[in-house]
């Protein structure tokens, strides 16, 4: 996730000092430094000209740059360019400066001399802001491009419905398509996230509660990094101390993450706080899992009127996840999207308890067989979703099949080898008339393009016979009936019309066929087929 940041400096030691810290930051890209307002209202405009995404996403503005005030400059190119993030670097962080910057437009503020903390916070921050705005004009790069990941909340219509099993295995599936993953334990007083990847770490998402500016070295040293490479931000061990945890700090700890993370997947369990709650209105997609029985998909139709009530999320912009999926239960997904107006996920997971059962005792479920039904699903279900990068030469952007490599890298099949066999039943099963009647007319094309063919062959055998029988003094009207009559098959035989006559120095013969309909001998339809031939006399002809 690059970050262009193109500083504005007119003091030479200014600007090497800041360029110098701007080069640390992780995933930063600083352009060279203009050294006044004109030389940056250009270049921004010639940038803006070739395309709004040439812009960068950060625009550093000194104090002491000129002519035009800092404060006025930064007033301009909010109003000119209000896709991009604006820094003022100044010695005075008093609160008066501080509103003037912002009531300017400016997204942040950072003080001299410069820190490289709370200069890569201000620059995370307005880098985010630009993505979103960006994205929200329809003009940004692709979520997983830019400074800011998809978030995506995974919630339980009621207990033991297997959230934690989907965010787990959502963000392991996103991983090994080579993204930044982050997984957070949202389930404070009872979260197993822990538990499902055998973690053992002191500290959890509490440790971040009294912070009032997350950065990046803070947030650090909060996440526990995996083996299988995800950043885990744990739910408390203490499950009294989830109170600390209000929607504030979900807000902050879930916008620091997506600054830093392609993906970012929070298990939100299944008993709605202010915490979770601020997670799902910020999520990208909110997913619910349910089961499919009674109880389940009752507590599911809860919950989403309940997020209507609270305005945290629309059922329209919910997606359920159907877990335990089975042909033979009267609820199927269709039923429970009807009943929940919710979307409900293509990819439904099977019930498998056995090839669950090893991996969750063992605490590691990242070792689910690979070529089990449930891992599978679960796996097509992040494709879906788009959480992970297609493999090369696909062009595919999300949904299709999951495949994994002896190195657990996945990408997509076209063709969903381990597509689910009765969801592939069903859906042939659909287009087998469309495909057989397809079939019959391009068979049927063919029979009228060979009878076209037969009848101008006929037609240009018979004349040709013609003239050779009047050069001999024969009778060329039955020369010409004899050699076209020749030339067709038997079952075209019957029927066909064939007329010779001679206009002036050439025999002209006409042959009229009728189509078969699918095969010779099975009936003719009512129109006919003509071909037309002609060949010059030789000699005195008849």
């Amino acid at each position: 996730m690059t970050t262009r940041i193109l500083p504005a400096v007119g003091d030479p030691d200014a600007a090497r000092a800041i360029t110098t810290l701007l080069s640390q930051l992780p995933d930063a890209e600083p352009a060279a430094p203009v050294i006044d307002s004109t030389s940056l209202l250009d270049t921004l405009a010639r940038l803006a000209g070739e395309s709004l995404d040439e812009l960068p996403e950060v625009v550093l503005v000194h104090e002491r740059i000129g002519p035009v005030p800092a404060l006025e400059l930064i007033r301009e190119v909010a109003l000119r360019f209000p896709a991009v993030g604006v820094v003022l670097v100044t010695g005075d962080t008093g609160p008066a400066l501080f509103t003037a910057a912002m009531d300017s437009g400016a997204r942040g503020l950072v003080g001299l001399p410069l820190g490289y903390e709370e200069l890569a916070a201000r620059v995370q921050g307005a880098a985010s802001w630009s993505t979103g705005v960006r994205r929200h004009l329809g003009t940004g790069p692709d979520v997983f491009t830019g400074p800011g990941g998809t978030v995506v909340t995974v919630t339980g219509a009621k207990g033991g419905t297997g959230a934690t099993v989907v965010a787990v295995q959502l963000a392991l599936a996103a991983k090994a398509s080579g993204r930044t993953v982050a997984l957070v334990d949202l389930d404070l007083q009872s979260g197993d996230v822990a538990s499902y990847l055998d973690v053992q770490f002191r500290r959890s998402i509490v440790d971040l509660a009294g912070i009032a500016d997350i950065s990046p070295r803070v947030l650090q040293d909060a996440v526990f990094s995996h083996p299988t490479g995800i950043s885990l931000v744990l739910a408390p061990a203490e499950g009294e101390r989830g109170e600390e945890v209000t929607d504030r700090v979900a807000r902050q700890v879930v916008s620091a993450l997506r600054n830093r993370y392609d993906v970012v997947v929070v298990d939100c369990g299944t008993q709605m706080n202010s915490a979770n709650a601020a997670a799902v209105e910020m999520a990208d997609q909110a997913l619910l899992v349910v089961t499919p029985d009674v109880v389940a998909v009752r507590a599911a139709k809860r919950m989403v009127r309940m997020w209507d009530r609270l305005q945290i999320r629309k059922a329209e912009e919910t997606t359920t996840v159907v877990n335990r999926h089975n042909r033979n239960t009267e609820i199927q997904p269709p039923l429970v999207e009807r009943i929940t107006g919710t979307k409900v996920a293509r990819a439904a997971i099977p019930a498998n308890f056995k090839e669950l059962q090893v991996a969750t005792d063992a605490g590691r479920m990242q070792d689910l067989d690979s070529r089990g039904a449930v891992r599978q699903a679960l796996w097509s279900l992040a494709g879906e979703l788009g959480l992970v990068k297609p493999a090369a030469g696909t062009g595919a952007k999300g949904g299709g099949k999951l495949l994994r490599s002896d190195r657990g890298a996945i990408g997509f099949r076209g063709r969903g080898k381990d597509r689910d066999r009765g969801a592939v039943t069903v859906e042939l099963a659909g287009m087998a008339p469309l495909i057989i009647f397809v079939m019959v007319a391009m068979w049927q094309a063919v029979l009228f393009g060979y009878t076209f063919s037969l009848a101008g062959n006929a037609a240009d055998e018979g004349a040709r016979a013609a003239t050779a029988a009047a050069t001999r003094g024969e009778s060329g009207q039955a020369a010409c009936q004899t050699a076209a009559e020749k030339h067709l098959p038997s079952s075209w035989q019957d029927g066909a019309g064939v007329e010779c006559n001679p206009e002036g120095n050439l025999w002209k013969a006409r042959v009229e066929l009728s189509t078969p309909i699918l095969f010779p001998g099975a009936g003719n339809f009512p129109w006919d087929v003509d071909g037309n031939a002609g060949a010059a006399l030789e000699g005195d002809g008849p």
